[in-house]
């Protein structure tokens, strides 16, 4: 006979089935998400505007599995716009139904990267030879880059994108001033950071220094002024990757893309205005969302196409950027063959926004401790990160010194809040007719010299240098 079964002990509760349980709710999930993704892909399919932007495309470069490019353009669109929003956000006028921006975005093979190459609107191009609507051959002729679209519209404006960079463009966006506005309002806002008042007459920009969030409107006016500074165009570019990268970031740190309500509500607001290759659908749209689940804002990196400066005046042109042919061609290579484009130091602290470059702020430094040999570690850190270094790292006249102290003559108080930024926690102090000079004496709370970098574009001498993301949103 076999043994009786053993009474259960009332103190050891039974074993529950985790395997189970797991197992199910994950198939629950998978159908849930599949669900949800079939009923997004259906309802933003609908809402998708289409437009031929590949018609009639002749001598392409050769398309390449190595990543996928498309080509985003911003238009004018403010026809589309209330009364109120067009008062409120000084978009008076007739619409113009041109190009106001344009970026050429590779996603890498992988999807861990997006590159984001900005043209500039008054790059000098040739437009290639195209037959008008009526049937009318024009010849081959130069232009600014954006006139590309008011001639021929999208198509047009692929063919000279590609023939000036060589990039087989995969896929055609089209935002207008309405898209935008809805697809910033749907994220919650985005922040955007800025070490000087921004003040725009013609687009109502009124910033002062410090960190915004801003509304959908709002950042319609941050990414389209361009009469803040000498910058014009590159300045107002500089400034839309700033807003890029705060826009991932706050895609990624919220949660948007694996949250199907979410990326659906983001996704209706940018695809229910927006115009597309008839290549590009919804189902293209949420799998790029479930591809780049991982992406944050170091994933992704911006640049300008290098260009000649000053610009080059043209006879019924005006002012134009000439493209530099060399740099450019490197850039777009590196584009062509799924290449990172930004140097990336893991590791490296992270550069902070300033007014004045460093370059331009002449500082001495001085050791007001008993630690022997700090002020020369200070003054190469300082030196390392574009500060222009003044006379020979000495000892202060006193020791003793608990806290690190900069000396500035009141004429320089901008330049010394660049020096402030290297040094955080530094006291100020202004001494008058000091002279050019700033005098750092460092106190045993000095630990190290904090990386910054020009927030103005016109001073950075490595101009169409890539950065990363994370080296330009708000800290």
């Amino acid at each position: 006979m076999s043994a009786p079964a053993r009474p259960p002990n009332p103190r050891q509760p039974s074993r529950p089935r985790w395997g189970l349980r797991l197992a199910t709710g994950g198939a629950a999930l998978v159908l849930l998400a599949a669900g949800v993704g079939h009923l997004l892909v259906t309802e933003l399919e609908s809402g998708i505007h289409r437009v031929d932007a590949f018609g009639g495309l002749d001598q392409r470069p050769v398309a390449s599995d190595r990543g996928v490019n498309f080509l985003v353009v911003g238009t004018d669109g403010r026809d589309k716009i209330t009364p109120a929003q067009k008062r409120r956000y000084r978009l008076g006028g007739a619409p113009c139904h041109c190009s106001d921006t344009m970026m050429l975005v590779h996603l890498s093979a992988d999807r861990d990267r997006a590159s984001v190459v900005s043209l500039p609107r008054d790059s000098y191009a040739r437009i290639p030879a195209y037959t008008t609507p009526s049937g009318q051959v024009r010849a081959a002729h130069h232009q600014k880059l954006n006139a590309a679209y008011a001639e021929g519209g999208p198509s047009l404006t692929v063919r000279t994108v590609e023939h000036m960079t060589g990039v087989h463009i995969d896929h055609y966006l089209e935002v207008d001033f309405t898209s935008f506005m809805k697809t910033v309002d749907a994220v919650g806002g985005v922040t955007v950071c800025t070490t000087r008042p921004l003040k725009d007459r013609y687009t109502g920009l009124d910033l002062p220094a410090g960190t915004h969030a801003l509304d959908g409107g709002q950042a319609l006016q941050y990414v389209r002024s361009r009469h803040l500074d000498g910058a014009a165009d590159l300045g107002r570019i500089r400034r839309q990757q700033r807003f890029l990268a705060s826009v991932i970031h706050q895609v990624t740190a919220s949660g948007t893309l694996l949250n199907p309500v979410k990326f659906g509500r983001v996704a209706a607001a940018l695809l229910g205005s927006v115009r597309a290759d008839r290549g590009f659908g919804a189902a293209d749209m949420v799998a790029l969302g479930q591809a780049m689940r991982g992406f944050g804002v170091e994933s992704s990196e911006f640049v300008s196409v290098p260009v000649v400066l000053p610009g080059t005046p043209v006879r019924g042109l005006g002012s134009t950027l000439r493209w530099d042919r060399v740099r450019a061609a490197r850039l777009f290579k590196a584009l062509r063959e799924d290449r990172p484009l930004a140097v990336r130091r893991p590791g490296r602290p992270r550069a902070v926004p300033v007014d004045v470059p460093p370059a331009q702020v002449r500082v001495r430094v001085l050791n007001g401790t008993h630690t022997a040999g700090l002020a020369r570690r200070a003054y190469r850190a300082l030196h390392a990160t574009g500060f222009a270094t003044a006379g020979a790292p000495a000892d202060a006249g006193v020791q003793g010194a608990r806290h690190t102290l900069i000396e500035y003559d009141p004429i320089w108080n901008r330049s010394v809040r660049s020096l402030a930024a290297a040094l955080p926690g530094a006291r100020l102090k202004p001494v008058a007719r000091l002279g050019s000079v700033m005098r750092v004496t460092l106190g045993s709370d000095f630990r190290a010299v904090r990386p910054v970098r020009a927030e103005d574009p016109t001073a950075d001498k490595a101009a169409g240098r890539a950065v990363t993301g994370a080296e330009v949103a708000c800290s």
